[in-house]
Parts: structure tokens; C-alpha cells; sequence
């Protein structure tokens, strides 16, 4: 038998695992797959946003692999620290395949970045998806007539479009509790989101961008003076991606089509570079000052500054700028890059393969793709493991993992633990009049997974 730790539960662990079991080259193969979270499914629970309920749907294909027999969910089993290094783990696996994703954000390294009121994309998904390590207190939406999000990505347009819905359009998901009284009770009367780049270059894909446009009482706005500044968009024939042409094609029809009055407005904003972040003197964010830009003249999709500056109103600042991989205790890391050095999912230290360690996803190749690039990276991953498996099948190991893991002080949350939670959401979105509701906080999580051990 080959046994093999996966290490995180999002799509590319689940299409690890799934790979490795489903194959019929090497029999014989059970997959423990680890998360320091209580709750399985990685970014699928705890990124895509609420009110994206087809994509969220996703997390039935993840339940279906994790139930199969032949894998086993541990969560609550943090990897790499003093209770579980990883050589550790190495003792107790023939294999480790590492999928723990970018959890850093990137920093715009600009003055007032410190100030109230200016948080990560990353930190207001997380408040709104319920992650248990969000700070919910630090999102005071009332006092917030304008937000400026800066960025040009998915969550950029996620985060936008969660902070110009309303009540009613929010009540349905599950969404917890208080944020979603927070957003309920927000002042935000405008949401501009802004590129420092043009509209030919956005990272969003066309169905995100034109989702902004259908929400009710939203009136959506672009300039089409910033717009023609991008060659690719005053040209309709430029040779573009097929995304980048069908996003610009939205842009267009919306700077053909003015919007009308409407409650709220989200405002599209290009070839701005935010160069400062604006106190009002009492250490809260009043402005983003941005220095307006235009393509470089080398044509590579770069820009360079103009030395004219604009300042743009905003409470509330949300930089959406990108994600890093963060070095993980015992495995090598590319600071660089913010990966794991690999060739193939095998992990390299000074440039050779170590024996039964495997990198997939995120840390693996970067933040890049979208959820169903994992399956395909995943599986280079897998079949490199399964190549290696007959030495790596040779060494003797404990019957079960799970002793020592226990013995260790981990106390995992295994299958039937995670079903409690889900149930346990369900009874409080019906306590609450809604459907199920997602637990925010550590406490509930692992009282609702074992009442007797959660104390």
C-alpha cells in the first residue's frame, strides 16, 4: 500500500487525491488529506463569493471525491509547525504532495498604506466568506460613502460588486451573519474601481465584468476619455485574447450607453497608479491620490507616468493587487517567485529531487489560473508521485498516521466532524430565518465538529 498526505483540501489537494486514487497504475493507494482549517474545500469555501452560488455548487464535485473510501479528511492539522514539522510528516507518509495555496497579499508600497479604513481584498473576502482567522471587527461600513478598490482582477470585480449589492440580493447566501448586517447597514453610495493600466489589459474575466452591470438599483460608469487612451480599445480590429476582446466590447457598450440615476455607481477607472493614501488627521483614510498614466511607448503593455495627479474620495480602501506564496517551515521557497522550487511537483532542494515531497497548485506555479487550472496541474503532480512510487513504496511505515497525530496534541476533525459543522450551519441559517449560514470563528467550528472536545 502507498500512502500519501496531501496537504490542503482546496480543487488542487481534491484533484491530487483524486488522481492518485483513481488511477490503476500503482494499486493500493489511500490519500489522508490534511488542512489546518476544520472545514474542507480551500478557496471554493472561502473565496468565491456568496452570491456566486453556481461556482460554489463546485464544492459538491470536492465533497464527492472526499468521500470516496480510499481518502480520508483530517482537518484542524496544521503542517509545519512544532506539533507537525514536515520532516515528521515525511515519517509518516511514504509521500507529501504540499497544495497551500498564496495566503499573502501583496502590499501597494505606497505612503498612508497604514491608515484606517485601507485593508487587502483578501482581508474583506475573508470577513465576508467567514473565514475563522478574519478580523470582523476592522469592516465599519455605515461611516463608508465612497470605496475605491484597486485592482483590475476577479476579486477586485468580487469585492466591488459585494459592496454595491444590497440587503435583499445578500439575504439568500450564506453569508454570516454579521457581515452581512454590516454590508446591510453600509452608507457606500460609490465603488470605484481602478486600473493603473487600460481596459484591453484587465485580468477579469467577461463574465465577471458583466455581472457589474445587471445588478439592481447599480448604475455602472466608464470614461471614454480614459478608455481611448489604450490603442488596443480605440482599434475594434487589434489582434486581443479572446477575453481581453469580449471585455473590451462590454467597456464599450457601457461608454456608448451612459448609465441613469441610480442609488449606488460603480465607476470604472483607468491608467491611474495610486501613488498615496490621504489622512483626514485622525489616522483614517480620506482620499487615494493617483498619478495618471499612459501606455509605454514600447508597446509591451507597460505605462509610464504623466506627472498629473488626481485625488479620489474613499473611506474605504481595498488593494487587490495580487497574492504571494508563503514559505512553509521545512520546505524550500523561491522568495522570488513565491513558490516551491519543482521540477514536474517534485520538489527541489539544491537542485535535486527530495525523495516523496510534492508541491500542486498555487505554491507550486503562482497565483495564477482560474479554479479549473488546478485539475491538469494536479495531475502533472500526481503522475510524478505515482512514477516514483515503487521506491517510495519500499519504506516501512506506522499501520495508521492518525495515532501519531493524535499523540502529537493535534486533535483532527475528520469526516464525520466536518458533516456536524454543516449541519450546525444549517441550524443557525434557520434560526435566522435564512438557509444555511456559514460559522465565522474557531470557538463554534471545532464545538460544532466535537462538542465533548471543543469544551
Amino acid at each position: 500500500m502507498l500512502r500519501v498526505a496531501v496537504v490542503g483540501s482546496g480543487p488542487s489537494g481534491v484533484y491530487a487525491a483524486q488522481t492518485l486514487v483513481q488511477q490503476r497504475e500503482v494499486p493500493g493507494v489511500r490519500v489522508d488529506v490534511l488542512d489546518r482549517l476544520p472545514a474542507p474545500y480551500g478557496l471554493v469555501r472561502y473565496g468565491v463569493a456568496p452570491d456566486h452560488e453556481k461556482i460554489k455548487s463546485l464544492q459538491g464535485n470536492l465533497r464527492g471525491v472526499l468521500e470516496d473510501e480510499r481518502i480520508r479528511f483530517l482537518g484542524n492539522v496544521e503542517v509545519g509547525g512544532e506539533q507537525l514539522p514536515t520532516e515528521r510528516l515525511l515519517e509518516l507518509y511514504h509521500a507529501v504532495v504540499y497544495c497551500v495555496g498564496a495566503a499573502r497579499d501583496r502590499l501597494l508600497g505606497i505612503p498612508g498604506e497604514d491608515l484606517a479604513g485601507v485593508h487587502s481584498a483578501t482581508a474583506f473576502v475573508n470577513w465576508y466568506s467567514a473565514h475563522p482567522d478574519a478580523e470582523r471587527e476592522d469592516f465599519r461600513l455605515p461611516g463608508v460613502r465612497s470605496a475605491v478598490v484597486i485592482g483590475a482582477g476577479n476579486v477586485a470585480v468580487d469585492v466591488t460588486r459585494i459592496l454595491a449589492r444590497g440587503e435583499a440580493e445578500l439575504l439568500p447566501t450564506d453569508m454570516p451573519q454579521p457581515a452581512l448586517g454590516a454590508l446591510a447597514g453600509s452608507g457606500v453610495r460609490a465603488v470605484r474601481m481602478v486600473a493603473r493600466r487600460g481596459p484591453s489589459q484587465g485580468k477579469f474575466t467577461t463574465k465577471e465584468l458583466r455581472e457589474l452591470g445587471t445588478l439592481p438599483g447599480v448604475a455602472v460608469g466608464v470614461d471614454p476619455a480614459e478608455l481611448a487612451l489604450d490603442p488596443a480599445y480605440a482599434d475594434p480590429a487589434a489582434a486581443l485574447p479572446a477575453v481581453n476582446r469580449r471585455n473590451v466590447e462590454v467597456l464599450r457598450g457601457w461608454a456608448e450607453d451612459p448609465p441613469g440615476d441610480a442609488d449606488r455607481r460603480i465607476e470604472l477607472r483607468f491608467f491611474l497608479r495610486p501613488v498615496e493614501l490621504l489622512g483626514d488627521g485622525s489616522g483614517q483614510v480620506r482620499a487615494v491620490r493617483f498619478e495618471r498614466t499612459v501606455p509605454a511607448a514600447d508597446g509591451r503593455g507597460g505605462v509610464t507616468g504623466t506627472g498629473t495627479y488626481e485625488e479620489i474620495e474613499a473611506q474605504l480602501v481595498l488593494r487587490s493587487v495580487g497574492y504571494q506564496g508563503v514559505a512553509l517551515p521545512g520546505l524550500p521557497f523561491d522568495a522570488g517567485r513565491g513558490t516551491v522550487p519543482h521540477a514536474a511537483g517534485r520538489v527541489l532542494r539544491d537542485g535535486r529531487a527530495s525523495v516523496g515531497e510534492y508541491v500542486a497548485g498555487w505554491i507550486k506555479r503562482g497565483p495564477t489560473g482560474v479554479i479549473g487550472t488546478n485539475r491538469p496541474c494536479a495531475k502533472e503532480t500526481a503522475s510524478s508521485l505515482l512514477q516514483d512510487a515503487p521506491a517510495l513504496a519500499a519504506r516501512e511505515l506506522p499501520a495508521d498516521p492518525l495515532p501519531a497525530l493524535r499523540a502529537a496534541g493535534l486533535h483532527p476533525v475528520e469526516w464525520p466532524g466536518w458533516l456536524a459543522i454543516e449541519r450546525a450551519e444549517a441550524d443557525l441559517g434557520s434560526s435566522l430565518g435564512r438557509r444555511s449560514v456559514k460559522i465565522p470563528d474557531w470557538p463554534t467550528l471545532l464545538h460544532a465538529a466535537d462538542p465533548a472536545s471543543a469544551g
